[in-house]
């Protein structure tokens, strides 16, 4: 599945995820830099992101495997 990762003013991550019109704020990320680890979505959803450079800049779209239903 397709998801945009931003940041807004304050500096917190949030993710939207297109196909459901869903913005969450990103509650957990298990890698310090987020890529290639799991992040927890406020409501629960984890999401396994790609491998990418700890200095991607932000907004960007990237594909991602839901691993809870």
């Amino acid at each position: 599945m397709k998801i945009m990762i931003r940041k807004n003013a304050a500096g917190a991550l949030s993710a939207y995820v297109p196909k459901k019109d869903l913005e969450e704020p990103i509650a957990s990320m298990e890698k310090p830099d987020m890529w290639g680890g799991m992040i927890t979505l406020a409501n629960g959803w984890q999401l396994a992101l790609p491998e990418m450079a700890a200095d991607t800049r932000l907004p960007i779209t990237v594909d991602v495997r839901k691993v809870n239903d």
